[in-house]
């Protein structure tokens, strides 16, 4: 495994901010019916895990391009989340995926970190792993499948 991969897997969480993306997600019907799940957060930098299902493949049995990027803008935008000042919002503003092979695995794992957090827009980084099991070992194949740029702009509380 590369630096980043392990790097991907192997992060300790932020309590405060684990507890806050948990409470996004809990809140996005959207991400829960994908099935998404946190990995790990910190300040700035989270990782995400979306595991396969038959209903988000292709007729090759990848993952489909759509679910990729959506979990590419969720990977971002918690990331972005994890930065914002309590009570604001975030909403993507634009993203650019590449797709550097097929995802495939047992989950991808979506990891986003915050390149640059200003006072109305965040831009974020974000790699998609695929995720094969070697002998049941967790992390023992990750596979950089996709890479994105995103914009994100805060929102502060209604009033």
């Amino acid at each position: 495994m590369t630096m980043a991969e392990t790097f991907a897997l192997t992060r300790t969480s932020d309590p405060a901010v684990l507890a806050h993306l948990e409470a996004v997600l809990a809140s996005q019907s959207f991400s829960q019916a994908m099935g998404l799940g946190i990995l790990w957060a910190t300040r700035g930098d989270c990782a995400l895990t979306l595991p396969a299902r038959p209903d988000l493949t292709q007729q090759d049995g990848f993952f489909h391009g759509g679910a990729v990027a959506a979990f590419v803008d969720v990977a971002g935008g918690y990331a972005a989340w994890s930065i914002a000042p309590p009570g604001h919002n975030v909403l993507t503003v634009e993203y650019k995926t590449n797709f550097l092979k097929p995802a495939v695995g047992r989950r991808l794992i979506g990891h986003g970190r915050v390149k640059r957090g200003g006072k109305s827009l965040i831009v974020t980084e974000i790699d998609i792993y695929g995720e094969t099991d070697a002998a049941g070992t967790t992390g023992a194949g990750l596979s950089l499948c996709a890479t994105a740029l995103q914009t994100l702009m805060q929102l502060p509380p209604a009033a």
